[in-house]
């Protein structure tokens, strides 16, 4: 069901938008109330009402310009060097976002027990900064550094002030920032920017302790989440257009196992024609009349 389609019993459009999220709220109350544990997988437009601008939206990043893959991060110093310019101003929107109504409200719901465990597309880390604990990081964090050669782990905030040191002023640009933490800026002044290399060896590769496009999940992190998935009731898909399979493929296991799904974006998703309700709405106002209707 589309609550586009069932709001008004005749069919037609309501004369109002402004109590669409309640009714959405009420259409998952009727379909998560009394039945189990629901597993929630979130992506990049529950962060949206933050401020981080998502991936597909209509003013998503990947409109702009696309993110740099793995393989070109590894491969070439001066695609390094492109990235850490661009991320050292991007990070910035990250860095002081704050957790809005809709992690509020998946955070009552895991608090109340109705949600058993939420699994994130996200690298921002805000379901952690919400409060709610065991999150599964996906795509893992960018308040992490991880070291290529030897491995170590390391504080974004550490990072940023090497790269300040070495780059003086250079974080007074004005920019862009994109959805997954860096931001537009020309080829002049990326190619002037100064990485650093690891602490811990010396030597070794720093990189943002994210999956890349063209990298792997790691596969105890998947198993993680599969047994999550299959372990619930329902699977609730927050803020994600499931246009990469590392999210699809939780939607089409659920639906291969008879788990029902319920999706709530803002605008069209692979995993449509497997959801049996599907919301199109804003997710901060729907996601607290939801919590509010099952009393967490």
């Amino acid at each position: 069901m589309d609550i586009r389609a069932a709001a008004d019993p005749a069919g037609q459009a309501p004369h109002s938008t402004a109590d669409l999220p309640g009714r959405g709220a009420a259409a998952l109350v009727r379909f998560l109330a009394g039945r189990g544990p629901v597993a929630v997988l979130s992506g990049a437009g529950l962060s949206t009402e933050s401020g981080i601008p998502d991936y597909r939206g209509v003013t998503g990043s990947l409109r702009r310009s696309s993110p740099m893959t793995f393989q070109e991060f590894t491969g070439d110093e001066a695609n390094r060097r492109r990235y850490w310019a661009r991320s050292h101003l991007g990070w910035r929107a990250v860095a002081q976002a704050r957790p809005n109504a809709g992690h509020l409200a998946v955070d009552r719901l895991v608090r109340s027990g109705l949600v058993s465990g939420v699994i994130t597309q996200n690298v921002d880390g805000l379901h952690t900064a919400a409060g709610t604990g065991g999150t599964i990081d996906l795509h893992g964090r960018l308040d992490r550094v991880v070291c290529l050669g030897c491995g170590e782990r390391s504080p974004r905030t550490r990072l940023d002030d090497r790269l300040d040191q070495v780059n003086p002023g250079f974080r007074d640009l004005a920019a862009t920032a994109n959805a997954d933490g860096d931001a537009e800026l020309p080829a002049d002044r990326t190619a002037q920017f100064r990485t650093v290399a690891c602490e811990a060896c010396g030597t070794g590769t720093l990189k943002p302790d994210v999956v890349f496009f063209g990298e792997n999940v790691p596969a105890e992190r998947v198993h993680r989440c599969y047994d999550l998935v299959d372990a619930s009731f329902a699977l609730l898909v927050l803020g994600s257009s499931l246009t990469v399979m590392s999210g699809l493929r939780f939607v089409r296991r659920a639906a291969r196992r008879g788990i029902a799904v319920a999706i709530v974006n803002q605008g069209s998703t692979r995993g449509d024609s497997l959801a049996a309700l599907r919301l199109d709405l804003p997710l901060g106002p729907t996601l607290t009349a939801l919590a509010d209707g099952l009393g967490a």
